[in-house]
């Protein structure tokens, strides 16, 4: 996998990653397991440590449509900061998945109460998000253009 812009640590400086770091605690998932699922309640999120989790979004009378394959560094889940906190994705574990764990409340507080370390988070959260809505929209190409029609120049 090659190193992507938005993995922590690339993405967000060295002092406000050991800060974030000391909110999460060691959650794994099984091959197979589902961490969340679109419309659900976004009450938590997760830096994978090791393995490989798949987003996907619901398609009408299909199976759920993978957007993007995520590994170790980076951030699953980007709704709970958010309101109202709701899932936009859903997220399966692909293999045994060992991640870090962080309860959303208790991080938007630390955020609220620090404008640097607010401002680094959110700065992190928004970079994962505009490169998973550019990964959305050339899976959707993928799915429902014409071929040949969406092509990226």
């Amino acid at each position: 996998m090659s190193a992507s812009p938005t993995r922590i640590t690339t993405a967000l400086p060295a002092p406000y990653r050991v800060r974030l770091m000391q909110f999460g605690h060691e959650v794994n998932f099984d091959e197979g397991t589902r961490l969340f699922d679109e419309g659900d309640h976004a009450d938590r999120f997760w830096i994978l440590r090791s393995g490989t989790v798949t987003l996907d979004f619901r398609v009408p009378e299909s199976p759920p449509a993978s957007i993007e394959n995520l590994g170790p560094g980076e951030l699953v889940g980007w709704s709970w900061l958010f309101d109202p906190y709701v899932w936009h994705l859903g997220a399966e574990a692909m293999t045994h998945v060992r991640t870090h764990e962080f309860d959303a409340a208790t991080v938007r507080m630390a955020m609220d109460a620090d404008p640097a370390f607010g401002s680094a988070i959110g700065h992190w959260v928004g970079q994962v998000l505009a490169h998973r809505l550019q990964a959305a929209r050339v899976r959707l190409l993928d799915l429902y253009a014409p071929h040949g029609s969406g092509g990226l120049v």
